[in-house]
């Protein structure tokens, strides 16, 4: 339709600039088709996503829904300018998710909501959470933009994630069977991850530090870009390692709460787990963030991930299989304990040794 009216107000006029959203899709069509996997390979733009699980391979599936953020991190992306990594951060939170219920990643939605619409801007943020759905195997198959002037400040944004996905009938974890005896096994992370963003900007703050200093943990870079550093994505190593043997029995990613409130979650009424913490690769982020904050161990345990972003409980007879597989696939495991019986009123998570921090 011709637009007839010459005065009087118009959308733009609110602060909502609807040819910067158009533009923003026109720039993430190639990254978003870049995402395609079997069961999704229709362009963005429509008014829903589709994916068709025959096409994907399977039977008799169960689908497995996630949704998270990546919480504060985001300001310290707003704050350098930096954001071509927080959207891998935002998959990376919810795919971890699914993978540690048995289930494959399929597809991922995203949710950007902004003051002010920068399509350089969008498009950076988009760029990252393509390479993260690469690097889960799953295809970004839509997502919403929205310019909310009032609710956000100038060119503050938050993000939201949602991904689904399917494992076949029967093939859910944890098992039932998890229970003492059993090893535990920890794959590193790669940093911070997304979590704990709160006390580490707090730390920064009260050493007087800038995120365009270099890093005192890391020279090398800058501090913002350092502790930018995105969540790893353990989908594709995890599915081998499955695939390659029937021994994992439980996997619980290390998000907020840590190794105390984490691990519990995916252990059965009656067990427990006692974790060696001097096996603990403890990357240098985490010993100076306990320096500078004076953080004590238990809540670097209950607050970060320390160096271990996921942990995998393996029945023993089969645990030479399975790190064989995880190792095959690139990543490091590192034996980190075992799970033990707990009565009623016991720590689920026991320790011995400390922490090299």
């Amino acid at each position: 339709m011709t637009e007839q009216r010459t005065t009087g107000l118009t959308y733009a006029d609110a602060g909502v600039d609807i040819d910067a959203g158009n533009a923003l899709v026109d720039a993430i069509k190639p990254m978003v088709r870049a995402t395609r996997r079997p069961g999704a390979d229709a362009e963005i733009g429509g008014f829903g996503g589709l994916f068709d699980l025959k096409a994907a391979g399977f039977k008799d599936p169960i689908l497995v829904a996630a949704n998270d953020g990546v919480g504060t991190k985001l300001k310290i992306a707003i704050e350098t300018g930096i954001h071509d990594t927080i959207g891998i951060d935002l998959v990376a939170m919810c795919v971890n998710d699914i993978i540690v219920q048995g289930a494959e990643p399929l597809f991922f939605l995203d949710y950007f909501a902004t003051g002010k619409l920068a399509p350089d801007v969008g498009a950076a943020v988009v760029k990252g959470i393509a390479q993260g759905c690469l690097q889960a195997g799953c295809a970004l198959i839509g997502g919403e933009t929205a310019e909310m002037p009032g609710v956000y400040r100038g060119g503050d944004y938050d993000l939201a994630g949602f991904a689904v996905g399917a494992a076949e009938r029967g093939t859910l974890l944890p098992r039932p069977d998890v229970g003492p005896g059993d090893v535990l096994l920890g794959l590193p992370s790669s940093g911070v991850h997304s979590n704990g963003y709160s006390l580490v900007r707090r730390i920064v703050s009260d050493a007087g530090l800038s995120w365009d200093e270099p890093a005192p943990f890391m020279p090398s870079a800058t501090l913002g870009r350092s502790l930018l550093e995105p969540t790893r994505i353990y989908v594709k190593a995890l599915l081998t390692a499955m695939g390659a043997s029937d021994g994992i029995k439980a996997l619980a990613h290390i998000t907020g709460g840590g190794f105390i409130d984490n691990i519990p979650r995916v252990l059965p009424d009656g067990t427990g787990v006692k974790i060696d913490l001097s096996a603990i690769p403890v990357l240098p982020v985490f010993r100076w963030l306990a320096k500078a904050g004076g953080v004590a161990e238990y809540e670097m345990l209950r607050t970060f991930n320390c160096g271990i972003g996921m942990v995998i409980a393996v029945d023993a007879a089969k645990l030479g299989a399975v790190e064989a597989a995880l190792s095959a696939a690139g990543e490091m495991p590192v034996r980190l304990g075992r799970v033990i019986a707990a009565a009623d009123g016991d720590e689920r998570v026991q320790t011995e040794g400390r922490l090299a921090l």
